[in-house]
């Protein structure tokens, strides 16, 4: 995945109610009850069907550090489903969403201006409208580029333009080199 849609996912996690199963058996059997067999699960974690079922009997306990991410994060995806929903609903109809960057930022104005790009550092809440145009994106699989260009339109109004009541003139906002990048509900 790339930093802005793992951002975004970290922040809906981030509204999760209980903690995803610790071993790797309560992993696997939630992913088994998930996928409703042994079978898709094993394609899906690219390991045997047997294999599968030596976890869920706990006959295995401890998988190999590559095979414990790759489960983990199919947990995680899976987790919750309504309480993941509901936070993004929630963000983009009333709450929105705070970006937490530290990036080039830069910006195409008219001639006279101070346009130069520059390293800040910005905490901004986003209203819910930005919020559901990432989460859109993010859902029908738009690429790192995009993100970033969405996510960069809504600093252009929500910072720089200060919603509409300064700086009308801004043409296009550059975000680049980030060093840093969180999202939080």
């Amino acid at each position: 995945m790339s930093m802005f849609a793992d951002g975004l996912e970290q922040a809906v996690q981030k509204a999760f109610t209980r903690p995803i199963p610790k071993s790797a058996g309560a992993q696997m059997r939630y992913l088994v009850k998930q996928y409703k067999g042994t079978k898709a699960v094993a394609q899906m974690l690219r390991i045997s069907q047997r294999t599968v079922e030596r976890y869920v009997k706990d006959q295995i306990k401890k998988p190999r550090p590559d095979l414990a991410a790759r489960l983990e994060r199919e947990v995680k995806a899976r987790w919750q489903p309504q309480i993941r929903a509901k936070a993004k609903e929630r963000a983009a109809t009333t709450d929105g969403i705070v970006i937490d960057t530290r990036a080039r930022l830069g910006y195409t104005a008219p001639i006279g201006s101070t346009d130069q790009d520059r390293i800040r550092h910005l905490t901004v809440a986003l209203p819910p409208q930005h919020a559901a145009r990432l989460f859109d994106a993010q859902e029908a699989g738009a690429t790192e580029q995009r993100l970033r260009e969405i996510a960069a339109e809504a600093l252009k109004e929500a910072y720089f333009q200060d919603g509409g009541r300064r700086a009308g003139q801004l043409e296009e906002v550059r975000f680049t080199d980030i060093e840093h990048l969180e999202f939080d509900l």
